[in-house]
């Protein structure tokens, strides 16, 4: 079995919990931060580019999305790399780097095969059919302002490994059990995406990015995972239309 650190009371268990709540707060605020920030920020743009609300909105939104992602993913990096020990969960030693990256790779497959399975089973037992409105938000927001991809692609999928996988899983798993672990962070990843009729899919996306972290004892294989997941999603998005015109049209050639 493996083997897990075993939590005291000692000063540097402190920092690390310590830690861990600062990366948590900082996300929260993140989260939260537009409900006080969006509008200034809309009217900044509207200034700077002349453009009506409704024509300035989606830029805002994008720039938004990616610098408050931006700043809120510097300043976790600052906290951890302040506390050198913060990402020695397990006891024994860590995966390879080589074999990190393969076990990164193979998990964007085990996620978008978890997903297939997830969306079946929310189709036979609930009726729901496939897609994700929140997903769908976020690209069109994105094809309004493209720097929105970098928080999509990159910056959102590394915050959330170190939240939910670091903070969340990594300090239940310390006191209890991977399963229960892997749930409870599960649950509240699928949560925050605020898209309840497919809670079923970001379970699922939990639950294997927190084996891939388990697996490997290294961060980096369930960010591999997920950012390779939100750049397939995002990809797919962006080019699903001209996709299918594209295959119309070779339909009417034959």
């Amino acid at each position: 079995m493996e083997r897990i650190l075993t939590v005291t009371n000692s000063p540097k268990v402190t920092k690390h919990k310590k830690t861990a709540l600062y990366v948590l707060l900082i996300y929260i605020l993140m989260q939260i931060s537009s409900r006080w920030l969006l509008l200034p920020f809309h009217k900044l743009v509207m200034k700077m580019t002349g453009l009506a609300s409704e024509q300035a909105a989606p830029i805002t939104q994008g720039w938004y999305i990616a610098l408050s992602f931006a700043v809120a993913l510097i300043l976790s990096f600052i906290l951890t790399s302040r506390d050198k020990a913060f990402w020695n969960v397990y006891q024994g030693k860590k995966e390879t780097i080589p074999l990190t990256i393969v076990w990164g790779i193979l998990g964007f497959f085990l996620v978008f095969f978890g997903q297939m399975i997830g969306a079946a089973i929310e189709m036979a037992v609930f009726g729901i059919e496939g897609g994700s409105q929140n997903t769908a938000d976020i690209v069109a927001i994105a094809k309004g302002a493209p720097i929105a991809i970098l928080a999509i692609v990159v910056f959102g999928p590394i915050l959330e490994e170190f939240v939910f996988r670091r903070v969340i899983f990594g300090s239940l798993v310390q006191t209890t059990n991977f399963w229960v672990a892997a749930i409870v962070s599960a649950i509240f990843f699928a949560i925050i995406h605020f898209d309840f009729s497919h809670i079923l899919l970001y379970t699922i996306c939990g639950l294997i990015f927190a084996f891939l972290y388990h697996k490997t004892k290294r961060i980096w294989t369930s960010i591999i995972a997920h950012v390779m997941l939100n750049g397939f999603v995002t990809l797919v998005q962006f080019y699903a239309e001209p996709l299918q015109k594209f295959l119309q049209e070779l339909e009417k050639m034959q």
